[in-house]
C-alpha cells in the first residue's frame, strides 16, 4: 500500500473491466482517499453499489466529477468527446482529466477542445485487458507489469504528467510517454491489427463450422482458442477503435496484406526455403519479446484472474 494517497478524490466515469480494475487497485494500494464513480446504466450503478468497491456511486457524470482531483473516462472512445463537453463546466480547477482508450489521436481531437484551460489533460492507455466486461470483471492485479502509455498534448504541465505516471506506477504498471500519433501507429500493429485478424478468422471458422457440423469449433487447437479469446472482446470498444484509428490501421493492414501475398506465393510454388526463413525470423521476434519480459504465462486476453463476484439474482 502507498505511504500516502496521491489523490484525494478519484472519479471514474464508466465501470467495466478497466474502470473496475482501477477502482480495485486504487483501493488496494491506497492511491486515493475517496473513489467515486458513475455509469450510464442504472443496473450497473446498482451492481457497483452491491460490490462495495467504491465510496460513492452517483447518478450523473456531473455529480461524479464534482471536486475530483483525477477524472478518468473509462468508456468507449466514441463517447469521450460528448462526455468531455458534458463534464467541462463541473471540473475542479487543477484537476487531471484522463481516459483509458486504445486510440489517442482521436481522444485529443475530440476531448481537448471542450476542456477548460484550468485543468490538466493527460490521455492514457493501459495496455492490458481480458475478454471479460462489466463491473464484476475487474481485478486489482490487471495492470501489474503491463504498460500504460501517456500521451499528453504539447504544453501539458510536466507535474501533472508525473503525478499521473506515479498513479499508474502505483497500480503496478510500467509507464511510457509518447505522442498521440506515434501511439496510434504503434498500437495499430501491436494491438488493433491482431484484433482485426482474430475477428476475421473466427468469423471465417464459424461459416465453415456450419458446413462441417461444428467440427472446426470442436477440434480447435490452442492457436484458434487464443483467437477466440481476443474476438470475444467488447464489440462497442473495438468498433470505436477501428473507426477512430482508421488511417494507421489501414496502413498496417496494407503492409500485412503484402506479406500475406508473399507467403501465399511461397506456398503455391512449394518454396520451402522462403517459408522456413520467414518462420525463423518471426520466431526470433517472439523470443525477443519473452527475453525483455513482455510476456506472462498467458496472453493479456484470457489472463487468469480471480473468480468473478457472484452476480445478483
Amino acid at each position: 500500500m502507498s505511504a500516502a494517497p496521491i489523490f484525494r478524490r478519484v472519479a471514474l466515469i464508466g465501470f467495466g473491466l478497466i474502470g473496475g480494475s482501477i477502482a480495485r487497485a486504487v483501493r488496494a494500494e491506497g492511491l486515493a482517499s475517496e473513489i467515486v464513480t458513475t455509469a450510464r446504466s442504472e443496473k450497473t450503478r446498482a451492481r457497483v453499489t452491491e460490490l462495495g468497491i467504491v465510496d460513492r456511486v452517483l447518478e450523473t457524470n456531473a455529480e461524479a466529477v464534482n471536486d475530483a482531483d483525477l477524472v478518468i473516462l473509462c468508456i468507449p472512445v466514441g463517447a469521450c468527446g460528448p462526455v468531455a463537453q458534458e463534464i467541462a463546466p463541473f471540473l475542479k480547477a487543477g484537476a487531471i482529466v484522463s481516459d483509458v482508450g486504445s486510440v489517442k489521436g482521436a481522444i485529443v481531437r475530440e476531448m481537448a477542445p471542450h476542456l477548460p484551460l484550468n485543468v490538466h489533460f493527460v490521455p492514457a492507455h493501459p495496455v492490458a485487458g481480458t475478454e471479460h466486461s462489466g463491473p464484476d470483471s475487474g481485478f486489482a492485479e490487471l495492470f501489474i507489469n503491463r504498460w500504460c502509455i501517456l500521451t499528453p498534448p504539447e504544453a501539458t504541465d510536466p507535474m501533472a504528467v508525473e503525478t499521473l505516471r506515479a498513479f499508474w506506477a502505483g497500480m503496478g504498471a510500467k509507464v511510457e510517454t509518447m505522442t498521440p500519433d506515434h501511439h496510434d501507429l504503434v498500437l495499430a500493429i501491436t494491438s488493433h491489427l491482431p484484433h482485426l485478424i482474430a475477428y476475421t478468422i473466427v468469423g471465417t471458422a464459424d461459416e465453415l463450422a456450419q458446413v462441417t457440423s461444428s467440427e472446426v469449433i470442436k477440434f480447435s487447437a490452442g492457436g484458434f482458442r487464443d483467437f477466440t479469446r481476443i474476438a470475444a472482446s467488447d464489440p462497442t470498444m473495438w468498433r470505436d477503435v477501428f473507426l477512430n484509428n482508421k488511417e494507421a490501421v489501414l496502413e498496417m493492414l496494407g503492409t500485412f496484406n503484402e506479406d500475406l501475398s508473399k507467403l501465399t506465393r511461397a506456398i503455391r510454388r512449394n518454396d520451402g526455403e522462403a517459408l522456413f526463413e520467414h518462420f525463423t525470423r518471426t520466431r526470433a521476434i517472439r523470443r525477443g519479446i519473452v527475453e525483455i519480459g513482455q510476456d506472462s504465462a498467458a496472453p493479456d486476453f484470457g489472463r487468469p484472474h480471480p473468480p468473478l463476484e457472484k452476480k445478483a439474482e
